[in-house]
């Protein structure tokens, strides 16, 4: 999609470094999570927990899907370009543990792909304080542990990333939680919940949660 191919470029840009341009391109350009995120109607300020790098956001951004991003992440050095990458536009990025943080106001909550990095009782203590905020919007991209075939593959690509060690967010055990148990945190206090998988060219179990308060 040409489109895509000029935001991923856009982004890609606002980096320093080949390597990191490279990664932010081709993620941007083969992930499904951003049109997927395009599709939706806008997202207001959006809060990125586990914002790695920014590319998200700020593709959120200079789309015109956002009008603000906070991100926050463990990796220092992620932070350190997401920040660089971000001047100019309405958007900021803090080192923080985000399981442990305080959950500001904001309209979405975005977590993609880092709950399956926490322990089970961290994801749903993280899911719970995010909901009882009550942003309007929940956006999750969950690693669905009972996809078949997918899950299996799912597994043995993290694994990998673990054991190269490259990553300072996969470090410790593979532990996503089933799809039907973070349902249940959001719907339990009010959120109607929708779920389509978010996998397209990729053979990946990812499943988009977009949990939406009345």
């Amino acid at each position: 999609m040409p489109q895509m191919r000029d935001l991923a470029r856009a982004v890609a840009a606002r980096h320093a470094g080949r390597a990191t341009q490279g990664f932010v391109r081709g993620k941007l350009r083969t992930d499904p999570i951003l049109p997927a995120l395009l599709a939706l109607p806008p997202l207001g300020d959006v809060l990125d927990l586990g914002c790695g790098r920014g590319q998200l956001g700020l593709a959120l951004l200079l789309a015109g899907q956002a009008d603000s991003v906070s991100g926050a992440d463990l990796d220092a050095a992620k932070i350190e370009r997401a920040a660089a990458a971000a001047e100019g536009l309405p958007a900021r990025y803090a080192v923080a543990d985000i399981a442990a943080m305080d959950i500001p106001a904001c309209d979405t909550v975005l977590l993609i792909d880092v709950l399956l990095q926490m322990p089970h009782v961290t994801q749903a203590a993280l899911l719970a304080r995010i909901a009882a905020t009550a942003p309007p919007r929940i956006i999750i991209r969950a690693f669905d542990p009972d996809c078949g075939w997918r899950s299996a593959l799912g597994f043995t690509v993290e694994h990998l990333r673990r054991g190269l060690g490259a990553d300072l967010g996969r470090q410790g055990a593979v532990a996503p939680l089933p799809v039907r148990d973070l349902t249940r945190i959001v719907e339990g206090a009010g959120y109607r919940v929708t779920i389509s998988p978010c996998w397209a060219g990729t053979p990946l179990p990812n499943v988009l949660i977009l949990a939406q308060h009345p």
